[in-house]
């Protein structure tokens, strides 16, 4: 089974870095993405038109890399996430869960019993097609694959403690766009009511042993972010990293043109 470096990262007492992906599906990826030493790569399949099928090749390719495999499904519904951990992901991402019985039912879809009610289909993408002995796999998939519950509303904030103590569940991990969007403020990071709920996140991991995640989009962010104590990073998406290096090289390339 595939070491799922996100957790290899924690247990060395690291904090993982990872990066989503939601534009450039592409076949090179994967080695592109493994030569830059990342723990964890998200699959987006919310603001993305990537399909199961796009994904699971997204997956494939990924076997040949070192990070682990992530993937953000649209909605928290079985045929998503089982599906998605029977391609081969080694984690899922859910947006916006708001209350305790509805992380419970992620874990379910995505963990095998005794943990979960996931389905059983031995000797697919996620065992590489090999027939592998049941309980052992269960018992090992279940304790490495990845549960993050994204908390992007009021209601997941006030809830926060609860989601986070739900078994199964590893990591809240702040929407900030979604939630400042739904408490009135949108992209007001600064604002006393958003760093406020911040610190609850946080305080909701600590106390239940669980991680907190966020993507920032610039160093001053990761800083902050890192300060009031998210010890889970993705650096920005593919499309937004490919803009802000292409913007800040084609403008230097534009300097360096004038000035001959």
């Amino acid at each position: 089974m595939k070491v799922n470096r996100y957790r290899q990262a924690l247990a060395e007492g690291r904090i993982p870095i990872g990066h989503m992906v939601w534009e450039f599906g592409t076949r090179g990826m994967a080695k592109i993405l493994d030569s830059l030493d990342l723990d964890f790569v998200i699959y987006d399949m919310e603001h993305s038109c990537f399909g199961v099928e796009r994904v699971a090749d997204l997956i494939a390719y990924s076997k040949a890399a070192g990070y682990a495999p992530f993937v953000r499904v649209p909605q928290p519904q079985y045929h998503f996430l089982a599906r998605i951990m029977d391609a081969g992901a080694l984690g899922v991402m859910i947006g916006n869960v708001q209350t305790p019985e509805e992380a419970a039912r992620i874990v379910q879809a995505v963990k095998f019993a005794p943990m979960g009610s996931r389905g059983v289909g031995i000797g697919t993408a996620h065992t590489d097609f090999l027939p592998l002995e049941p309980v052992k796999y269960f018992r090992d998939i279940n304790e490495s694959s990845v549960v993050i519950c994204q908390i992007e509303s009021p209601l997941g904030v006030e809830n926060a403690d609860a989601i986070a103590a739900t078994p199964g569940v590893d990591n809240l991990w702040v929407g900030h766009f979604d939630l400042s969007t739904q408490m009135g403020i949108p992209a007001e990071f600064q604002n006393p009511r958003f760093l406020e709920a911040l610190d609850k996140v946080i305080a909701a991991t600590r106390k239940h042993g669980k991680q907190a995640g966020i993507q920032p989009g610039a160093m001053e962010q990761a800083d902050q972010w890192l300060k009031i104590g998210f010890n889970v990073i993705s650096w920005g998406a593919d499309s937004a990293v490919y803009r802000g290096a292409m913007q800040s090289a084609i403008s230097n390339l534009r300097q360096r043109i004038a000035q001959k």
